[in-house]
């Protein structure tokens, strides 16, 4: 008998980065995908970018819908409670062998939660990393404890799982599944990139996506203006913008950036959600990522192309050469796109290697899911660190 594989996907990026593993459980002789679509995925605010899996051939066989009107803080946590409401029913129905979750956010928060106590035992993709400037920081941290299977994107990321106390033999190396996306993604070359968008690239062309730090206690809104401003004071620069996600704040945000947009729409776009294959499109085709967006230090590289990762959202994780920090603030913001043009910063990017890998976390991932033992799964003993010696 197949076992019953569910994967939940809540956000346009992170279903950027399970797409292919997604092919691969359906393909997979020994698995039966089941896809749950929740969060951003069912909002019009946000896309509708449920329809984005449907139009990949993918049948979503529950949708979970849990976003409120509000994007407060108490918004938030009410979203969570309705999520871990709807997602008990439709794991209940869908009695899945293995959940497969992704990250570090609260819509999956709220579907491993239902699962632990219906004891569906979830795989756990891309722990034991740091975004100490989030809730997602904590929120990744609990689901590891939460799941019984893990995928981690480097090594360092493989000893943070043990040392939160889950068993080696259950932690298991592959890489950034990001990596998987661009390697097997045929790309849309410049012009038919362009067409698509209803965009003309610049001189120089940058690719914008700002979110709240939904842990610091600095204003998203003072941060984003910051942001802007620097943004402002560049010649012969095209700007493409992607929205922020369904984060506390995140609306503030975007009406900021439609009126940032609409005071030069020949040079500047925003987009709710551009899918898989433009947003990877565009990293090929721009001169670098600006912002907080996790894609900056996942994927960039890849692409041979600097990154400017502002504030403190992604404190903590592995970065490239290529990854610029600064602070939130237009002068440091000015001073990074500075370095970035640089002719010492630009001939370095031909030899940036990404951290996340070199590609195939999804074969791997699909041989632990078709092979791993069920019996016992759901049962772990908490793995000690050897003391060290004196």
């Amino acid at each position: 008998m197949s076992r019953k594989i569910c994967v939940v996907t809540g956000t346009r990026a992170e279903y950027g980065l399970l797409r292919w593993l997604m092919e691969e459980i359906k393909a997979a002789p020994g698995l039966h995908l089941q896809v749950i679509a929740t969060g951003m995925h069912l909002s019009p605010e946000f896309g509708l970018t449920y329809r984005e899996i449907e139009a990949d051939g993918f049948t979503i066989d529950r949708k979970v819908e849990m976003l409120t009107s509000s994007d407060t803080p108490v918004g938030i946590a009410k979203s969570m409670g309705l999520g871990t409401i709807g997602f008990a029913d439709a794991l209940a129905d869908l009695a899945p062998d293995i959940l497969v979750v992704l990250g570090d956010r609260f819509e999956i928060f709220a579907a491993v939660a239902a699962a632990l106590v219906a004891r569906i035992p979830v795989a756990h993709l891309h722990g034991g990393e740091r975004t100490e400037g989030a809730v997602d920081e904590a929120l990744r941290h609990a689901i590891t404890k939460m799941a019984h299977l893990h995928f981690v994107a480097t090594e360092e990321y493989r000893t943070r799982v043990i040392q939160l106390g889950e068993q080696p033999d259950r932690v298991f190396l592959v890489g950034g599944l990001g990596v998987d996306a661009i390697k097997k993604q045929t790309l849309l070359d410049r012009p038919a990139l362009e067409e698509s968008l209803g965009f003309r690239f610049g001189r120089r062309t940058l690719l914008v996506t700002f979110h709240p730090a939904t842990l610091t206690f600095s204003s998203p809104v003072d941060e984003m203006n910051e942001v802007l401003a620097a943004l402002d004071d560049l010649d012969e620069t095209s700007l493409i913008f992607t929205m922020p996600n369904a984060d506390a704040g995140g609306r503030d945000l975007i009406g900021l950036v439609e009126r940032f947009v609409a005071d030069r729409p020949g040079t500047r776009k925003a987009f709710t959600s551009l899918g898989l294959l433009r947003y990877l499109s565009c990293l090929a085709q721009v001169d670098a990522v600006v912002g907080n967006s996790s894609s900056g230090l996942l994927e960039a590289p890849s692409f041979g192309i600097g990154t400017i990762n502002i504030g403190d959202r992604q404190r903590g994780r592995l970065c490239a050469t290529s990854v610029i920090s600064c602070a939130p603030d237009r002068n440091a913001i000015g001073g990074a796109l500075e370095r970035l043009y640089s002719p010492e910063f630009q001939n370095g990017l031909k030899t940036v290697i990404n951290p996340y890998g070199e590609g195939g976390a999804g074969a791997k991932i699909v041989s632990v899911l078709t092979d791993f033992p069920q019996d016992f799964l759901m049962e772990k003993a908490f793995y000690d660190l050897p003391m060290s010696q004196n």
